[in-house]
């Protein structure tokens, strides 16, 4: 349970995260490139200038994430949980995946 940790610079490229819990967690300027973040908990994080480029963030939770200025080319978010339209279109035009 990483709910609340600070990970902000943390380098966690291609760590396995799925279903972890990392709710209100601080993850700006942190690594996580290539990770798999399935099915994880991120609500309410803290992913500011985050590196999630090729990210799995499948079915995740990401209510109320600051995701301003993270990098997410090639991220996938299919089936992710609290992502709006208007986030959906900004994200998609930074280079992630969405399903349909």
């Amino acid at each position: 349970n990483l709910s609340g940790a600070n990970l902000s610079g943390a380098n966690l490229s291609g760590a396995n995260l799925s279903r972890a819990n990392l709710s209100r967690a601080n993850l700006s300027y942190t690594n996580l490139s290539y990770p798999n973040l399935s099915g994880a908990d991120l609500s309410d994080a803290n992913l500011s200038e985050a590196d999630l480029s090729y990210a799995n963030l499948s079915y995740a939770n990401l209510s109320y994430a600051n995701l301003s200025y993270a990098s997410v080319e090639k991220a996938r978010f299919i089936g992710t949980q609290g992502i709006n339209k208007d986030e959906q279109t900004n994200l998609a035009t930074r280079g992630a995946i969405f399903d349909d």
